[in-house]
Parts: C-alpha cells; sequence; structure tokens
C-alpha cells in the first residue's frame, strides 16, 4: 500500500523540474523570468506557451508529473475501500468515481481545461467523501478531521476563484491546498500499511486471521 506515495514523489520530483523549466510569466507579471511559487498556477506549467509568450519546455515534464500523479491517486481510490474492508456498494462507488476523476484529469493539459477541472472535481469530490465516512466508521477520526480540513481548503479555492475579489492570492492556496491533500493521502496509506503489517504479525504469533 506504499506504492501511492512513490507515485507522489515521483510527481512532486517533476513539478520541481518543470517549475524550473518553466521560462516566465504569471498572472502578476506577464514578463516575470522563471516560475513564481507566489504567482503562477501548476496549469501554467502544462501549457504549450509559457505566459510570457515564449515555448514553453516545461510542458512535457509537468504532463509526466499528471500521469505520475493521476494513475498513483487511481491505484489509491482502488486499493483504500479494499484494505478498510467495507461493502460492496460503498467500495464500487469509491473505486469508480476516483478512477473516473482520474482518468478525466490526465487530459487537464488539453483545451477544455476548466471542462475537465470541473467534470474531475465533481467525480473527485465523491470519492473524497466516501472516503470520510469509511475514516469515520473505522475511528480514524484523526484522518477524518485532516480530510474536513482538505474540503474546507477546496472550498476556499472555489470560493476565491468565483468571487475574483482575492484571486490574487489563488495560486498560494492552490499550492497549500494540493499540498495537505497529498499529505492526507500519504498519511492514510502509512495507516494502512502500519495496521497490514500489524494484522500480519497477529495471524503469524496466533495462526488465525485478525478481526478489523
Amino acid at each position: 500500500m506504499l506504492a501511492p506515495i512513490i507515485g507522489i514523489l515521483l510527481f512532486t520530483l517533476c513539478y520541481l523540474v518543470a517549475a524550473l523549466l518553466y521560462p516566465g510569466g504569471s498572472q502578476a507579471n506577464k514578463t516575470s523570468i522563471g516560475f513564481s511559487w507566489i504567482n503562477n498556477y501548476w496549469c501554467n506549467l502544462l501549457n504549450d506557451t509559457a505566459m510570457n509568450g515564449q515555448p514553453n519546455p516545461a510542458r512535457p515534464v509537468a504532463i509526466a508529473g499528471m500521469f505520475f500523479l493521476c494513475i498513483t491517486l487511481s491505484i489509491f481510490w482502488f486499493l483504500f475501500p479494499i484494505q478498510t474492508g467495507i461493502g460492496k456498494f460503498a467500495r464500487l462507488t469509491i473505486q469508480i468515481a476516483g478512477i473516473f476523476s482520474m482518468t478525466i484529469a490526465l487530459f487537464l493539459f488539453t483545451k477544455w481545461h476548466d471542462e475537465i477541472t470541473n467534470l474531475a472535481s465533481l467525480f473527485g469530490l465523491v470519492a473524497t467523501v466516501g472516503s470520510f465516512v469509511v475514516l469515520y466508521k473505522i475511528n480514524w477520526y484523526g484522518l477524518f478531521a485532516f480530510g474536513i480540513i482538505n474540503l474546507l481548503l477546496v472550498a476556499l479555492n472555489n470560493y476565491v476563484y468565483y468571487t475574483k475579489g482575492l484571486i490574487i492570492y489563488l495560486p498560494v492556496i492552490q499550492k497549500i491546498t494540493f499540498a495537505a491533500f497529498l499529505v492526507w493521502v500519504c498519511c492514510i496509506n502509512v495507516s494502512l500499511y502500519q495496521r497490514q503489517k500489524k494484522n500480519c504479525a497477529v495471524e503469524k504469533n496466533t495462526g488465525n486471521p485478525p478481526l478489523f
């Protein structure tokens, strides 16, 4: 269950390399040089042309990063409901919604960026809320609370994006939200891995399969 963590690390590496390759330009200054962690969005790295008008050599690396991330989260959404032993309906709901969300998100670099973002977010929300329910039912209240914080951050992103009043701060809010979500996924994976190791040890010592 540690495979998603490896995928997230690969995505992070691609993100950093793509940021180094980005020629320049942001919402705050179209003629700026390089990637601004305060003023640029992740999607700027996916465009053919940088915001300063130059060809964007960061694009292939950023697309590779999106590929790693989408595959990683698809694996997570597939394995998480299996590892927690929930009912068939809930398991299939999380798996289908999560994998469908990530499949759609693979095309974020196309000209239909906004439509893909909205559709992927909708299915991702279904999978995430389903995960909240599972975390609460198995008494992982800390991770449940962390997930709620993530949901509030997503709501803040949408509020800032649609009201436009604080749009200048959105790139920073976006990065904080994204980082928090990926840390949340990693924490869930580590907890599942530790529980699996504990259960294997119990089964080895007793000869009986452990209870959840």
